[in-house]
């Protein structure tokens, strides 16, 4: 295996399992018990694998508001992604790494006015818009930017819902263009977004189609319309996948119905929860617990605190109306369940991941795995109370570093566009080390191993 120091990164001969990496990565813990995420880095190339395959003239770019985290930005920029950015923050953080200006779309519909004076002076022309006042400020601040309106969607079956917030409806949208034209702005496109975590293909179906008419009509005005953004939305959590495939199978029949493939259109879309919903795994503490009898039943109930709670990790109970699912590390088989309350660590009352589950008794100093972690959670995390959230500690076999790991070299360079899906011109890392004695190096004693440095 091979460890990568700043980012602990491990490389390893065969294909691991985040449960198998967390339970080798306890072993080593001691009497540290700091929550953590295993983080597969394999499983998003699958992911980036399986959508170039399943929408081969759908272009990702990678919305970074789903997940932030470094070393994803720079795999997703090295496999050939573009990047959706809703902020100043984002879009410096991404053109840092090396990406060009021409891979991200400004797709905030509400922008602050410093920030699209930011996006002129970087370069980023492709922005959206949803309303005349967004489309005045724009004219004043950055009259050449290429504008994507975005429209209204049927989102009613998504986990996060946001058509309430943005999108115009037809009728509306036909007047943006109007004023457009008007005051000389140049629309290139449509875009819209499902909702977030969307689990029916017909939203976005229903969703292409008026996008037609809409750039139908922008056409007739005299605008080149050749941008359409078909949005989020993706499912990524493991067991989705043929939701997925349902819901790609339909975009594919509907984009090839009303846009067909005359070299005249290009398609994007703005995956965030797709990439990184099943990479991450987090691993969390039993640090305290309460026991007490059920006023009602008369039975025993146990309450438990954990070390991360939803002001860190689980913040996508709140904000993500995500339901996560505890296992325990090692499993336990009993069938003898009580019923439980799983809180985080901090003081507030509302820091509570579970009210009423049903689960085997538990010991302080337990470890409670917790799958499909990579999607709204590190992103929003704060450290309130003091208290720290899950650390990324990322893994990968052997087979696909060897075509990645040019990714996560220090100096920064201006990515181009691949159509590969990995490519093998990585670079020769000579100073990696192998042990095949050891399936894992411990982080304390990297100091006396032959070990790679990435920044």
């Amino acid at each position: 295996m091979h460890l990568i120091k700043d980012n602990s990164i491990v490389v390893t001969k065969t294909q691991y399992t985040a449960e198998e990496f967390i339970q080798k990565k306890i072993v080593l813990l001691k009497d540290e018990v700091e929550p953590f995420f295993a983080v597969d880095l394999e499983d998003i190339c699958n992911k980036h694998i399986r959508w170039l395959t399943s929408m081969p003239r759908v272009t990702p770019h990678y919305a970074v508001k789903c997940n932030d985290d470094i070393n994803i930005l720079k795999l997703l920029a090295y496999l050939g992604a573009g990047f959706d950015c809703a902020s100043k923050g984002e879009i410096k953080k991404v053109m840092d790494l090396g990406v060009s200006a021409d891979r991200i779309i400004y797709a905030n519909p509400c922008k602050q006015s410093s920030y699209i004076r930011y996006a002129q002076e970087v370069g980023i022309e492709t922005m959206t818009f949803d309303n005349e006042q967004e489309l005045m400020k724009i004219k004043q601040l950055h009259p050449n930017a290429k504008l994507v309106l975005r429209i209204v969607t049927d989102d009613s079956n998504a986990v996060c819902r946001f058509s309430m917030k943005f999108g115009a409806d037809i009728n509306t949208a036909c007047k943006l263009i109007e004023k457009a034209q008007e005051i000389d702005m140049t629309i290139i496109g449509v875009s819209f977004h499902c909702g977030s975590g969307q689990m029916t293909s017909k939203a976005f179906v229903d969703a292409i189609q008026n996008a037609r008419i809409i750039m139908n009509y922008g056409i007739k005005l005299g605008f080149n319309m050749h941008l359409l953004d078909i949005g989020g939305g993706f499912p990524g959590n493991t067991g989705t996948e043929d939701y997925f495939s349902e819901i790609s199978a339909a975009i594919n029949k509907t984009l090839e119905e009303h846009f067909p493939d005359n070299g005249n259109i290009r398609i994007i879309a703005e995956p965030g929860r797709y990439y990184v919903a099943s990479a991450y795994a987090l691993a969390t503490n039993v640090i305290a617990s309460r026991e007490m009898i059920d006023s009602e039943t008369g039975n025993m109930k146990y309450m438990y605190y954990i070390n991360d709670g939803v002001y860190g990790s689980f913040n996508c109970v709140l904000y993500d109306h995500y339901v996560p699912e505890p296992s325990l590390l090692p499993k336990n088989e009993s069938n003898k369940k009580y019923t439980s309350s799983i809180w985080g660590p901090t003081c507030d009352g509302l820091d509570c991941i579970h009210q009423s589950i049903q689960m085997p008794k538990l010991n302080i100093g337990d470890w409670i795995l917790w799958k499909n972690m990579g999607a709204y959670t590190i992103s929003a995390a704060v450290r309130f109370n003091g208290l720290p959230f899950g650390k990324p500690h990322y893994f990968m076999s052997k087979q696909f570093w060897d075509s990645v790991k040019a990714a996560f070299q220090t100096i920064p360079r201006k990515y181009q566009v691949d159509t590969s899906v990995i490519r093998h011109n990585s670079c020769d890392c000579s100073n990696e080390v192998e042990d095949d004695m050891l399936p894992w190096l411990p982080e304390d004693f990297i100091e006396d191993a032959t070990v790679v440095t990435i920044q």
